[in-house]
């Protein structure tokens, strides 16, 4: 893939409080930054919030402001202010539940069953864009990421109004 950025605007956003006071401890946003700019999106540093802090108001920036994909890290857990699903789900107006569905499989086969209390989740802004809420750690976004990359051209291309294509007859 070239690197020049030719599909639109990616988003970044990382949802840690550590990260929030010392943007360094962040080990997430930059490799899901390189993979949006790896798949041809223009990709600005990954915007950090606090667990629990200005998340839907950060996610529905990014949307009004054109982004046609936007991926959070983080917040997916079961701590007290683990609300990245909940900020983040009413802004989808379609889900897509089998996208967090494998992450969490994958996940359980690599991690083991701490994989399973991820809670993100996935869908179709009514912008138009993918929003995807993934895990904060290094294994659940290299598993986020691996699953995205089957999914995206497809997803984006049917969001924006291709249909499936014609299977051939066997």
């Amino acid at each position: 893939m070239t690197s020049e950025p030719t599909r639109g605007r990616g988003v970044v956003v990382v949802v840690s409080t550590s990260a929030a006071t010392d943007p360094a401890l962040d080990t997430t946003g930059p490799t899901i930054a390189g993979w949006l700019r790896g798949h041809q999106f223009s990709v600005d540093e990954p915007v950090i919030v606090p667990d629990g802090g200005p998340i839907a108001e950060t996610v529905t920036a990014a949307l009004l402001a054109d982004a046609r994909v936007v991926i959070t890290t983080g917040g997916t857990g079961v701590t007290p202010t683990d609300r990245t699903p909940e900020a983040v789900a009413p802004l989808l107006d379609l889900e897509l539940p089998g996208v967090l569905e494998e992450v969490r499989r994958r996940g359980l086969a690599g991690a083991g069953p701490t994989a399973l209390l991820s809670r993100g989740v996935a869908g179709i802004a009514s912008t138009g864009a993918l929003v995807v809420t993934l895990p904060g750690s290094r294994g659940g976004v290299a598993d986020g990421l691996a699953v995205l990359d089957g999914l995206l051209d497809h997803v984006l291309a049917q969001v924006h109004g291709a249909g499936h294509a014609p299977r051939s007859a066997s």
